[in-house]
């Protein structure tokens, strides 16, 4: 193989769905042993060209080539042979399936007799846990297993199939600190026997530290590539998002007013343990602490997804009980999950439904759907959370992650809460709809609207809050107020205990 010829070629791509043109005479190229980043905001077309190298997307227009040779990809199937494996941005996962089974889906290696051969699985998969240090059992349900484990096994997996170009597409959205530097030596170890790697993030710190060279989609149209130590992060984010951002955190000072939310002693061990906190009127209140800490759990609890032991939960000034989801949402409480997939998104259906869902009884009554008055409150709650969409009846699953989380937060407000739980509302979003979210959430607190942000990502909890709570083993162990906001603060206090 020439060395100066790219390890995989597109050229003049092109692909169009129904109302939207995704691609536009895209052409992008990967050196053999390389990382090669692709940036761009949510809806540029990333996921897009990946899926299309991965073969679950055909191009309307345009070429692959290997090594210089012209390949078709029909399906995954096809990639996986001509050595190309895929890490998705979205989770597709089986929770009921085990993990060696999810290891080998649709692998399956059979013994003489044409039956899976199981006891082969079982070897394997331990030998690939051990290779890489993890310690799962093969026989562990992965609807028992968190986001975080989830993702590495899927990692794992994709690193497993020895192939020649790997695609990741945001691999470090949901794994921890720890997490990210076992993936960033293995992708070291690649590198290293050649293997190519084109990496999908929005983390820019990530970006400087392991591309080789970054290429910047806008609108479905390559704008730039150059080696990144031409390239700085501004930069970086002004190709993504056409013009430069002086401000990433639109946090505006906002009229704090009387507590709203108080819990006192919630406890549910050993997940969490005499949990006391409380929110005010117009406040944006973060939770911080590394994965496992019990933020997520302490949460839902209050949410009513997950039963807790003992503790009160008091509502402006008044003890309520709440059993399930349904009672929060009367007493104007609601919560934004941190996997939109699994909790979130019905991705069969459209926008419209998707939103509609949290308040059916404003449209269904006498005996039937109102469908008048449904799009015209559906749209105009979608404007007003620039929900961007072809149109209403578009299935969610075609919308990018940013505008999901977008009709995620269209279809609470449609209740007019009070205090709104935000579980990773960033995660895995572009710098530009990041940016639209935190106009969004700083909009509600004006609105005297009180906000709970839990979130990994410490700048965003610094920039976005008026006060932040830390959680350590399953224990809040310090809340810190505006002036003690430091990265260094809240790390003492998240490996405290």
């Amino acid at each position: 193989m020439d060395l100066a010829m790219p390890k995989l070629e597109l050229r003049n791509i092109e692909k169009s769905f129904p109302g939207v043109k995704a691609l536009g005479n895209v052409n992008f190229s990967v050196k053999k042993g390389t990382v090669h980043v692709l940036c761009g905001e949510n809806g540029a077309g990333k996921s897009t060209l990946m899926k299309i190298i991965n073969g679950i997307y055909q191009p309307d227009k345009g070429q692959i080539l290997i090594d210089g040779e012209e390949v078709k990809i029909n399906n995954p199937i096809e990639a996986r042979k001509n050595g190309i494996s895929m890490i998705f941005q979205e989770l597709n996962y089986i929770p009921e399936i085990t993990i060696e089974q999810s290891m080998f889906l649709g692998n399956e290696p059979t013994n003489k007799f044409g039956k899976i051969d199981w006891k082969k699985i079982r070897s394997e998969t331990l030998r690939l846990l051990q290779q890489e240090n993890l310690n799962y059992n093969p026989t562990t349900q992965l609807k028992d297993l968190t986001i975080s484990d989830i993702q590495m096994l899927e990692i794992l997996k994709a690193v497993s199939y020895g192939s020649d170009i790997i695609i990741m597409d945001e691999p470090t959205s949901a794994i921890t600190r720890n997490e990210v530097e076992i993936l960033f030596g293995k992708i070291a170890e690649l590198k290293a026997k050649g293997v190519s790697i084109i990496y999908i993030s929005h983390k820019m710190e990530e970006i400087f530290r392991i591309a080789d060279e970054i290429t910047v989609l806008r609108d479905g149209v390559m704008i730039d590539t150059k080696p990144t130590h031409e390239l700085t992060i501004d930069k970086v984010i002004a190709l993504m998002v056409g013009r430069e951002m002086s401000n990433i955190y639109p946090k505006e000072e906002v009229a704090i007013g009387e507590t709203i939310l108080e819990i006192k002693n919630l406890t549910n061990r050993p997940t969490f343990s005499d949990v006391n906190f409380h929110i005010r009127k117009g406040e944006i209140v973060g939770f911080a602490g590394l994965m496992g800490a019990g933020r997520s759990e302490v949460a839902r609890a209050i949410f009513g997804l997950d039963e807790f032991s003992s503790g009160q939960i008091f509502i402006k000034g008044k003890e309520v009980k709440i059993n399930k989801v349904t009672d929060s949402i009367n007493h104007g409480m609601v919560m934004l999950s941190e996997d939109r997939k699994r909790y979130g998104i019905i991705g069969v259906r459209g926008v419209r439904e998707n939103v509609a869902l949290s308040k059916l009884e404003k449209f269904i009554y006498k005996g039937r759907l109102h469908t008048k008055d449904e799009n015209a409150i559906v749209a105009e709650i979608c404007k007003r959370m620039n929900v961007k969409t072809p149109s209403l009846e578009t299935s969610i699953d075609s919308l990018s992650g940013g505008n999901q989380q977008k009709v995620m937060l269209a279809r609470w407000m449609l209740c007019d809460p009070e205090i709104l739980i935000l579980d990773e509302p960033t995660r895995g979003i572009d710098v530009g709809a990041k940016y639209e979210i935190y106009k969004l959430i700083t909009e509600l607190a004006e609105e005297e609207r009180s906000i709970i942000m839990i979130s990994s990502e410490l700048p965003e909890l610094i920039g976005m809050c008026d006060r932040i709570y830390v959680m350590a083993g399953g224990k809040i162990t310090g809340e810190l107020e505006t002036h003690e906001f430091t990265q260094e603060n809240i790390m003492k206090l998240a490996t405290k205990g």
